[in-house]
């Protein structure tokens, strides 16, 4: 593990991925999760250890954790994608 970001990062992270904002999991290192790379979810916010909590569509609301997992923002095409999905 990485231990604490600075709050600098923090808020980078705030910054970059803000409350709303639609991501795609890039990779999870936790054994027990269900989550998979690929998986999408809409951001429920960053708290101050820089984990960022995210709804899944599948259901799970398990965080994003800073240093040791990793997600991307999905960009505007698979945004329009989904929404032409609905």
């Amino acid at each position: 593990m990485f231990g604490f970001p600075s709050e600098k990062i923090v808020e980078e992270l705030r910054k970059e991925f803000p409350e709303g904002t639609r991501v795609a999991l890039v990779k999870m290192d936790d054994p027990y999760s269900k989550l998979v790379p690929g998986d999408r979810g809409t951001v429920k916010g960053v708290d101050d250890a820089g984990t960022i909590h995210v709804r899944w569509d599948c259901g799970s609301s398990l965080g994003v954790a800073y240093g040791e997992d990793a997600c991307r923002k999905l960009n505007a095409k698979e945004i329009e994608e989904e929404q032409n999905e609905v």
